[in-house]
């Protein structure tokens, strides 16, 4: 029996995917699984029985994933389950700042005890005079789940897109339009594009991705959209080239002293996934990682580990080894197995930047003693008995 505990409220739809192997326990220090949202785990201490922890979306900054790593814990993400949310709130984004819906609003609320407010109304609409996205060009940075969405979604609204993404993956290509432009500068985005929208992972790598520099190359009274982190962007410049007129407006789903109320900025309290299709979906994906990990050893969308397919284990018994990515340490394991007398059926090794993982499938279940002695082995995170 398994046992899996929550850190935040999971919709019931992924809860209800496990089968009877599982049972929630509110002690999280006795599950081998934590499904989460976005509770803050970096300060958590962990119990040697966890196994995994499946996010329930694509972020995970408030996950120690090294930490996790070397304790042979296998993060997971959801990516692409919450895509569509996302991309819906990105074009709600563009038309709001495009056609100063907003404002316009604020005005009506402002006036709404004004006995003459409806000839009022052809007075004032001019000031919130906007223009049409059909026919402007749409420069999406990263061309993951969401941003292949987004640019479809504006081809067809008639835009001229843009994409950048040196990385982008062949599942994600595919599904491309054939409209987009594909660039290789991003220098061409900002210098071209009337409408930017950003959609990259929130790194060491990426924070302050949109610089002061950056945001200097584009166009006078471009839309900035961020819709994936705040921590991305350069936000005092930003708010600096809104209050010199280089940028038009600045949209973003992350609410903070610097942007909150200010003019120009169009800013939504992180509905990017509070759909309830999107945590639906979410769950639903998180849940059946998990299971799917726990039972059979199976990795798919981990942050922190290569991912591995190992299906059902068919021999008498599977052990994973979670290691450091150096040389030997598979010739290490299948001495040991050899000089335990255990025939290695199969065997799978992946890995990924500095760790690795080798699943071994035995002719006979292994002792203690050899458990022991493969977790000895210097390099060796965890030693996990499958079956």
């Amino acid at each position: 029996m398994f046992k899996y505990a929550t850190l935040n409220n999971i919709a019931e739809a992924g809860l209800a995917r496990f089968d009877e192997n599982f049972e929630k326990t509110d002690d999280i220090n006795e599950a081998q699984g934590i499904l989460v949202r976005s509770a803050k785990m970096h300060d958590m201490e962990f119990s040697d029985k966890l196994l995994a922890v499946a996010r329930a979306g694509a972020g995970v900054n408030n996950i120690p994933l090294d930490k996790l790593a070397e304790k042979g814990v296998v993060v997971f993400n959801t990516p692409g389950a919450n895509a569509n949310g996302v991309k819906e709130l990105v074009i709600a984004g563009m038309l709001l700042a495009s056609r100063d819906i907003t404002e316009g609003i604020d005005w009506v609320r402002s006036n709404w005890n004004n006995p003459d407010i409806t000839s009022d109304v052809e007075k004032q609409k001019k000031q919130f005079a906007g223009t049409e996205i059909e026919g402007k060009k749409l420069g999406i940075i990263g061309l993951g789940a969401i941003g292949v969405r987004v640019a479809n979604a504006a081809v067809y609204m008639g835009m001229d897109v843009y994409g950048y993404d040196p990385y982008v993956v062949v599942e994600n290509a595919w599904h491309l339009s054939r409209k987009v432009t594909h660039v290789t500068d991003i220098n061409e985005i900002y210098q071209n594009c009337d409408i930017i929208t950003i959609h990259v992972p929130a790194m060491d790598s990426t924070r302050g991705y949109i610089s002061r520099e950056a945001i200097a190359m584009m166009k006078k009274g471009v839309i900035f959209i961020n819709m994936a982190r705040d921590v991305l962007v350069d936000e005092k410049a930003m708010i600096e080239a809104i209050d010199e007129g280089k940028v038009r407006r600045y949209v973003s789903d992350f609410p903070n002293p610097t942007v909150a109320g200010h003019r120009g900025c169009i800013t939504t309290p992180h509905l990017g996934a509070s759909t309830e299709e999107s945590e639906t979906n979410c769950a639903v994906m998180a849940a059946d990682e998990l299971q799917d990990y726990l039972e059979n050893g199976n990795i798919t969308h981990s942050v922190n580990y290569p991912n591995i397919d190992v299906g059902v284990c068919q021999h008498a018994s599977r052990i994973a080894l979670f290691h450091k990515n150096i040389p030997n340490m598979i010739t290490k394991f299948t001495k040991i197995t050899g000089e335990e007398g255990i025939n290695v059926a199969e065997m799978t090794n992946k890995s990924k930047g500095n760790v690795a993982i080798t699943v071994l499938d035995l002719d006979t279940r292994p002792s203690e003693a050899a458990i022991e002695k493969l977790g000895a082995i210097e390099g060796v995170f965890r030693v996990r008995v499958i079956k």
